[in-house]
């Protein structure tokens, strides 16, 4: 059960109402990991926008879902590896190249150092060194991709612990973690 009442889709006022449209349109449907944050314009600004600009930056969509679908594993989040895994299929990603991504893997190297980095991003609460942000460079990213890269998994954790300190009801098909939180 939520620990946060989910605004109604069509609930709110001014902005926050404007934006939840919005993400109706997007989905066709207002998923209720939004109409949680919609108790804060604020924060349902900043989530919406995080989305929205990382979406027309230059990490392509399937990679960042799959450092969504690695991130949410990795914080035992039920509900962003549902939404996300549904996302990376319709972003071009194969159901086994995102599983192989919930257990940060890829056959891909460039896609793998990726995802090594976004977690360890997330275990060593953004303190790396600098031979892993070289592994980066030398997988054929840019400082742009690299600063994107820490980006998503900045709005993944936030997405997570939204979801996590609500325990926000699961609206995507659900997809079994392979770990525990802890």
């Amino acid at each position: 059960m939520t620990r946060l009442s989910l605004m109604a889709a069509d609930g709110g006022t001014g902005e926050g109402r404007q934006l939840l449209a919005q993400i109706h349109d997007a989905f066709g449907a207002t998923p209720a990991m939004f109409r949680a944050v919609a108790h804060s314009t604020a924060a349902l600004k900043s989530m919406w926008g995080s989305f929205g600009a990382l979406g027309a930056g230059v990490i392509p969509p399937r990679l960042g879902e799959q450092i969504a679908v690695a991130v949410a594993e990795r914080n035992a989040c039920r509900y962003c590896l549902a939404a996300h895994t549904v996302l990376g299929r319709k972003a071009g990603a194969s159901a086994d190249e995102m599983a192989a991504a919930q257990r940060g893997e890829s056959a891909d190297p460039r896609t793998a150092a990726a995802l090594r980095f976004a977690l360890r991003l997330v275990e060593a609460r953004g303190q790396v060194e600098a031979a892993e942000v070289q592994a980066l460079r030398d997988a054929g990213f840019n400082d742009e991709e690299i600063v994107e890269i820490v980006a998503h998994v900045a709005l993944n954790l936030f997405t997570n612990y939204v979801n996590l300190a609500f325990d926000v009801p699961l609206d995507f098909p659900a997809v079994a973690l392979h770990r525990q939180a802890g």
